[in-house]
């Protein structure tokens, strides 16, 4: 088994410290959670710190599997800079879509967790290695990577659009869109 790349390692640290850090001082997930705009609450910086503060253990460990299942082996394809630009691209535009939403819908309830950027990275597997057969937990039936990536895609949209209550359905959607639109770019040819 190969060795875990460096920002896949310090991504998986620094959600795990934060999250530590929060479990002790919950106003840093006050500051640093995703709020939308009409809120009061949102700052610039949420654009991006919301990502790696995570609601309870369960988000977390599921989160930081998948960032370790995608995230290495992406890294390595990619590079550190390449794959930081797809870290990026999912997490803002999980962002932007979950801010729409909200406002869409006049919520006031803040986003947390590395969900959107796990979806991109995700998204981005599905891409490159469309034949690789995967085995997700949920359920435990051998599948393709690119029917994992419809399935799953599929399912965020359904509960998203039946009032899937306390997911962030479309900023998942919206991180395989960030993600979609840069692998698109970088097969382009464009750089």
């Amino acid at each position: 088994m190969p060795s875990m790349p460096p920002i896949t390692k310090a991504l998986m640290l620094a959600c795990v410290g934060l999250f530590c850090a929060s479990v002790l001082w919950p106003l840093l997930t006050y500051w640093f959670a995703l709020y939308p705009l009409a809120s009061g609450a949102f700052m610039p910086w949420q654009l991006l710190s919301y990502a790696f503060f995570h609601g309870d253990v369960m988000h977390l460990f599921f989160n930081m599997l998948g960032l370790w299942m995608f995230g290495g082996e992406l890294e390595r394809l990619f590079g550190q800079k390449r794959y930081l630009h797809l870290l990026l691209a999912s997490v803002l535009s999980a962002a932007a879509v979950q801010l729409l939403f909200t406002a869409a819908i006049g919520s006031s309830a803040p986003t947390v967790g590395a969900s959107g950027a796990l979806f991109g990275l995700l998204l981005a597997f599905g891409m490159i290695f469309p034949e690789r057969v995967i085995m997700p937990l949920f359920p435990p039936i051998p599948m393709k990577a690119k029917v994992f990536v419809a399935v799953f895609g599929g399912l965020e949209l359904l509960m998203g659009l039946t009032g899937g209550m306390g997911v962030a359905h479309f900023a998942h959607l919206g991180g395989m869109l960030g993600a979609f639109g840069l692998m698109q770019y970088w097969r382009s040819g464009r750089r």
